[in-house]
């Protein structure tokens, strides 16, 4: 008879409990870091929330124009950045700084690309939610005489009031933003209120599924302009960079004379700074 040999290896045993211990803290890491593209996919649902973040969110629309042959491409790039006041409040600085392409808009016209009118907002928002746990922000809003060219903008000074009040509970992010501005002298007159509902949920790998509406009622010529989205993003990492890459499609509801009709699309790259 043959006798078995059993060879015993400490170094074995040491080298399996080495490779469960890896596995776990992988594992760790690996939860902890989606949980932090979670909460960072909350945040950007939230317009005043405490995070660095620059998004560029491109929208195409067409059926533009007297006769709805003309199409706009436009580049929104929208910086935010939040400034400490201390121990109870934030200054929330969001702009939104449009680089417009046109195409047939006026007829007998080609293309025409160049800056729109920039509108700043700062709200003043407390860092902690209300007991009922609203998240709210208020301050002026700014039109800027940015454009380039009188098809892209109004080409005047603004001014006006801007408000956001939110909750957020578990996977849901729910509210709406507002503002209304007035021109300040100029040739034209401008009064536009801005009512954006939004309505948001994400999920714990990061995806966040979102519709709102970004209407705008003019009181000079008191007509609607009602764009509907429905946006899918994902908060991921690109190079070591964290962003939030999404997409998605918008419908006009309503639509004020010469402006877009049908079905658009929006894309969106937004890059993200958490402290």
């Amino acid at each position: 008879m043959q006798k078995r040999i059993t060879i015993k290896s400490p170094n074995l045993k040491r080298l399996s409990a080495a490779s469960l211990a890896a596995f776990l803290i992988s594992s760790q890491i690996a939860h902890a870091q989606a949980a932090g593209a979670e909460e960072l996919a909350k945040q950007l649902s939230n317009p005043v929330a405490d995070l660095i973040s620059v998004p560029f969110q491109l929208n195409y629309d067409e059926n533009i124009g007297v006769d709805d042959s003309g199409s706009r491409w436009t580049l929104n790039i929208q910086p935010v950045v939040p400034i400490s006041l201390g121990g109870n409040w934030n200054l929330i600085s969001r702009t939104i700084l449009p680089v417009i392409s046109t195409e047939g808009i006026l007829p007998g016209s080609s293309s025409e690309t160049g800056l729109g009118d920039t509108v700043q907002s700062f709200f003043f928002s407390p860092k902690q939610p209300t007991s009922g746990g609203w998240i709210w922000g208020a301050g002026p809003v700014l039109l800027l005489p940015t454009s380039t060219d009188d098809t892209l903008g109004a080409g005047e000074w603004g001014a006006g009031a801007t408000g956001v009040a939110l909750r957020q509970q578990g996977p849901w992010t729910y509210g709406g933003l507002a503002n209304h501005v007035w021109d300040i002298g100029g040739d034209i007159d401008i009064s536009q209120t801005f009512v954006q509902p939004f309505l948001s949920y994400t999920t714990p790998t990061a995806w966040s599924f979102t519709i709102n509406s970004e209407s705008t009622y003019d009181w000079e010529s008191e007509q609607w302009s009602v764009p509907v989205n429905v946006i899918a993003s994902k908060v991921t990492q690109i190079g070591g960079q964290l962003v939030s890459v999404g997409g998605g499609l918008r419908y006009w509801a309503e639509s004020s004379d010469g402006g877009p009709e049908g079905w658009g699309v929006r894309l969106q790259l937004t890059f993200l700074f958490p402290k």
